[in-house]
């Protein structure tokens, strides 16, 4: 029997993100996922070494790899619709569940198990899930500041948004401040600037 999970998971570079704004180049749903794996890496690395916790880096990775996954789906639903009311929130979170559930039946059944843990949250996991969260919240703020570096004045309500809520985070989660006052400002810089 063939199995298309992988094929199916590869798609992630074909949904745009940001589709209903003017974006300067797009973003595709791999390149975030990248993104996302490997600020939620380096949270829970910070969040060991300087604050004594004892969190699972490689698992955060993966979780952000497949976090928004469901999208091959169900496609990028734009913030303000997803986050209009309780209501529509919920209702997509139920849908974004059902697509995850299909692509996890992609996959034979002996390996299934132990893919679960990275498209529904196990109890224990809970603030490496926060943490993959916040950094999908980061990545959107640098997708901002990206597009306001070229001079694209279409994220300029979505980047205040965006860091008032990363700023929210970072007063609940101190490896999201570090990240925020230590290496934020470096995704402004020109390539010269960085070397």
């Amino acid at each position: 029997m063939n199995y298309n999970f992988y094929a199916t998971v590869s798609r992630m570079k074909y949904i745009a993100r940001w589709a209903l704004m003017r974006n300067t180049r797009e973003e595709n749903l791999s390149e975030h996922s990248l993104e996302v794996s490997m600020i939620a890496h380096a949270l829970c690395i910070i969040g060991n070494e300087r604050y004594n916790k004892q969190l699972d880096a490689d698992y955060a990775a993966l979780v952000g790899i497949y976090h928004d996954a469901s999208e091959i789906i169900t496609g990028d639903m734009p913030t303000p619709i997803k986050y209009y009311n309780r209501s529509i929130n919920e209702a997509f979170k139920s849908i974004e569940d059902e697509a995850n559930r299909k692509l996890l039946e992609q996959l034979p059944e002996d390996i299934r198990k132990h893919y679960q843990k990275y498209f529904f949250k196990p109890a224990d996991r809970e603030y490496e899930w926060r943490l993959v969260k916040a950094a999908d919240k980061i990545s959107a703020l640098i997708k901002c500041l990206e597009e306001e570096k070229t001079g694209n004045r279409e994220f300029v309500v979505a980047k205040s948004s965006t860091e008032k809520t990363v700023a929210k985070l970072g007063k609940e989660l101190p490896e999201v401040k570090d990240f925020i006052n230590e290496c934020l400002d470096a995704f402004s810089k020109t390539l010269d600037e960085l070397g």
